[in-house]
């Protein structure tokens, strides 16, 4: 009996360790497919472009190599250095577009007639594809269309109205504004989000005590969602660096407007200078990467304050309590 006892706590165990070893195996094969699909197509075309961007070379034909000719052409060709200065255009807009985007969901965190409507109605162009956001502002904005037939039912003369589109003065202001179109309801609905997890009892508080809008805007909302607000920048910046849709569809990069993401596509699929391509999307890498890092030592700053206020606040909740005792 006591042997029998053994054997089957033996074979018991046996099954135990088998079912163990199995699902070892099962999990590492169901981790070895996304891993592999990962490598294949995220790591390993990272490292070929890395690899191309020390050659002079195109899609077929021999390749040259030059070392860091090519990261030093980015810096110094004069069509490159205007594709990155052209960021500026959008970065500026990103920051109107912030500022858009917290002033109405500052108005729509409140109880508003017809509030719902206008956040869909804010948020839906979020929804639209680039490309046929791109194709809607190029019918608006090309001259004697839809926006110079608006202005001049308004009385304006439409020999007098520029060429939107062609004018290197004002076509990447135009652009920017597409892109604050198209963006502004995401960073609302970013806001909204931080706005309403704030505690009505504190603008009840601040009503008690006789604040108005302001006051409740700035001493409670706005510290509250200052994350969220160094989020949106972060994203923004990155945006700015990256954009390409909007010249690229409505003006294909003519009169001044291409960015260093077309421009980058131009070199690359047009000119046929694969490394100087590469070598500029690794830079772009590099610079979105700073961009982050710095995004995550200003959220930890953030959080720190954060918790160094709550910290502040049970001091003086404990304060008061021994006060009133």
């Amino acid at each position: 009996m006591a042997g029998s006892g053994k054997t089957g706590s033996t074979s018991l165990r046996n099954k135990l360790h088998k079912m163990q070893t199995q699902k070892v195996i099962v999990s590492i094969l169901f981790l070895c497919v996304p891993l592999l699909l990962l490598f294949t197509f995220t790591y390993l075309p990272f490292f070929k472009m890395v690899q191309f961007s020390f050659y002079d070379m195109k899609y077929i034909g021999k390749r040259t190599w030059v070392g860091l000719q090519n990261y030093i052409s980015v810096f110094t060709r004069e069509d490159c250095l205007n594709a990155l200065k052209l960021s500026l255009f959008y970065l500026v807009g990103s920051f109107v577009q912030i500022a858009i985007a917290l002033l109405f969901a500052s108005i729509l965190s409140f109880p508003t007639k017809g509030g719902k409507f206008f956040r869909g109605a804010l948020y839906f162009p979020s929804l639209i594809g680039g490309i046929a956001v791109g194709f809607i502002f190029k019918f608006f904005f090309t001259h004697g269309f839809v926006l110079d037939t608006l202005l001049t039912w308004v009385g304006m003369d439409a020999d007098s109205l520029p060429f939107w589109l062609k004018d290197k003065s004002i076509n990447n202001w135009v652009l920017a504004a597409t892109s604050i179109w198209r963006y502004m309801g995401q960073n609302m609905v970013l806001f909204l989000g931080a706005m309403m997890s704030v505690d009505p009892c504190l603008y009840e508080a601040a009503s008690i005590d006789g604040a108005n809008a302001w006051p409740k805007f700035r001493y409670i909302m706005l510290p509250s969602i200052k994350s969220v607000i160094v989020l949106n920048m972060i994203l923004s910046i990155s945006g700015s660096l990256s954009a390409f849709e909007p010249p690229y569809v409505i003006t294909g990069g003519t009169f001044g407007t291409a960015t260093y993401f077309v421009m980058m596509n131009s070199l690359a699929h047009e000119k046929g200078k694969i490394g100087l391509a590469a070598a500029m999307a690794v830079v772009l890498m590099g610079l979105i990467f700073i961009v982050t890092i710095f995004q995550q030592v200003i959220m930890k700053l953030i959080d720190e304050e954060a918790r160094e206020e709550r910290r502040n606040r049970k001091i003086q909740k404990q304060i008061r309590k021994q006060g009133i005792k």
